[in-house]
């Protein structure tokens, strides 16, 4: 039997209370890969923009690459799951594991939605049991080498509607096959991904994400408060 309900959960400040694209920024400095001031300064300016809303996310996502289009798969492997380790790990709280693990247990079909990079957040939907993950595909070429481009429409803003839209099709199924659909998003960003829902919920919100839902009357959810 087919799931009725349809659950999205944003990574970033949402179910993590960093935001894992800039840490992961600041994990290849501690690894020594990147010239530490430069690659701070740019890191942080593109955080700012995506903050603001008005990232450039191929040009973020060529900058963020660089470091990794210089090293081997096995690199590669081993820096993320040191990553994972000393990141990551450190970061998943109980209040997300059980948000998320109550909506399993329901039934719900579940998908992480978020405009963090495949490479990064792959492993990452796994330790939160999410099976389905809509993120920014890093093209690769032949022989799974990063180019530095992104693959087809980037899950940012308005493209995580397009890209959901297509996951469902892709299971021969749509938005109005759900009775309800509960999306969890720290920032406004995801506004066009909250209004396709019956249940937005403003998680851990921004301060300008949180006025809105007051003004809509949305659920205003705090993960990580104390």
């Amino acid at each position: 039997m087919k799931p009725t309900r349809l659950c999205l959960f944003d990574l970033d400040q949402t179910l993590l209370p960093i935001d894992s694209d800039h840490a992961w920024g600041e994990f290849l400095i501690r690894l020594g890969w990147v010239d530490a001031q430069a690659f701070r300064a740019g890191n942080d300016a593109f955080y700012e923009d995506y903050k603001r809303g008005q990232l450039d996310i191929h040009a973020y996502v060529a900058f963020v690459t660089a470091p990794l289009r210089e090293r081997d798969p096995a690199t590669l492997a081993w820096a993320h799951a040191r990553f994972m380790r000393e990141v990551i790990a450190p970061a998943i709280e109980p209040a997300a594991l059980a948000l998320v693990r109550g909506h399993r247990e329901r039934g719900d079909l579940l998908c992480m939605v978020t405009a963090t990079n495949d490479f990064v957040t792959a492993p990452i939907a796994a330790a939160f049991g999410i099976e389905h993950l809509i993120a920014v595909r890093l093209e690769r070429a032949p022989g799974g080498t990063i180019t530095g481009a992104i693959e087809g429409t980037p899950s940012y803003r308005e493209g995580k509607v397009t890209r959901v839209g297509e996951w469902l099709r892709g299971m021969d199924r749509d938005w109005s096959d759900f009775e309800s659909i509960t999306v969890y998003s720290d920032s406004p960003n995801d506004l066009p991904l909250l209004e396709r829902a019956d249940h937005p919920v403003a998680t851990n919100p921004s301060p300008a994400l949180e006025a809105l839902a007051r003004e809509r009357h949305w659920r205003i959810l705090r993960l990580f408060d104390a």
